[in-house]
């Protein structure tokens, strides 16, 4: 009797277990580089060191690319896209899948809606959002010009601006590949050490009347930033049969991909173990 009360006790311990791990999404983070370089993040790349994804050897990469992100099988794709473009993205989408639309060259359409239509996803969600300030942020950033020139003129050429950028990995994409820089941009490592980057540099900014200038305007510019895209990713409906696949600017990686480790409605998978 003892031994099959101690059989069903573990059989029942088990349930409970693979029932609880059920009830997880699973999340695959594609942090990239952005493929159009618009150039609008801290670190630009000067235009000498660029690349046009266009090119044939680039789209044969991306091609592959696609294919190994496809065996992950998501069922939702979600891109850095802020919800009011959602019928602009609507629109392009169905012109690709239905052959009138050609990929530019933002990455969510060259790797987003190539893996959708391989799969014949229907929709691919938008969930950007910019964040949200303390009033006493915009109150000087909006009102005071004086004010804003020398905070800009901080956050572009502040004493930690070289450490930054030297935190940074140097770009590969021209030298090895596409592939090759996502799979470093999506390397753990690397992951960490971007996040350090925004405890320095503009984390310090101080004005006469606000020692905490700088950590009020990291918590909205980039805190609630991805705390609010996180948000908007869990809003989209959903299944634990579903399988989420994020393509976003790698630095967000940064945090998102603690929300979504630490989230007891996801399940992070590998990144790299699907750039082979």
């Amino acid at each position: 009797m003892k031994r099959i009360l101690n059989l069903s006790a573990g059989l029942l311990i088990l349930f409970s277990f693979a029932r609880g791990q059920s009830t997880k999404t699973d999340v695959l983070s594609l942090g990239t580089f952005h493929f159009a370089f618009h150039n609008r993040d801290l670190i630009k790349t000067d235009k000498k060191d660029q690349i046009d994804v266009l090119d044939k050897k680039y789209q044969v990469e991306i091609e592959d690319i696609a294919n190994q992100i496809v065996k992950f099988k998501p069922t939702i794709i979600v891109i850095e896209q802020s919800p009011e473009f959602q019928p602009r993205i609507d629109s392009l989408y169905r012109s690709y899948v239905l052959g009138t639309h050609k990929l530019g060259r933002e990455e969510y359409e060259q790797i987003g809606f190539r893996v959708g239509k391989k799969l014949g996803i229907e929709k691919i969600y938008c969930v950007n959002d910019w964040g949200r300030n303390y009033n006493s942020v915009d109150s000087l950033l909006d009102n005071d010009t004086v004010a804003r020139k020398k905070f800009m003129d901080f956050f572009y050429h502040n004493p930690d601006s070289a450490k930054i950028k030297a935190s940074f990995p140097a770009d590969v994409f021209a030298t090895k590949g596409i592939k090759a820089e996502l799979r470093m941009k999506n390397d753990e490592r690397n992951i960490q050490n971007d996040l350090g980057s925004y405890f320095i540099g503009i984390f310090k900014y101080e004005t006469a009347q606000d020692p905490f200038f700088g950590p009020d305007y990291v918590t909205g510019w980039w805190f609630n930033r991805n705390l609010r895209i996180f948000r908007n990713i869990q809003k989209i409906e959903r299944t634990p049969a579903d399988r989420i696949l994020v393509i976003y600017g790698a630095g967000h990686m940064n945090l998102l991909n603690i929300f979504f480790k630490s989230s007891p409605e996801f399940r992070l998978v590998k990144t790299n173990d699907y750039l082979k």
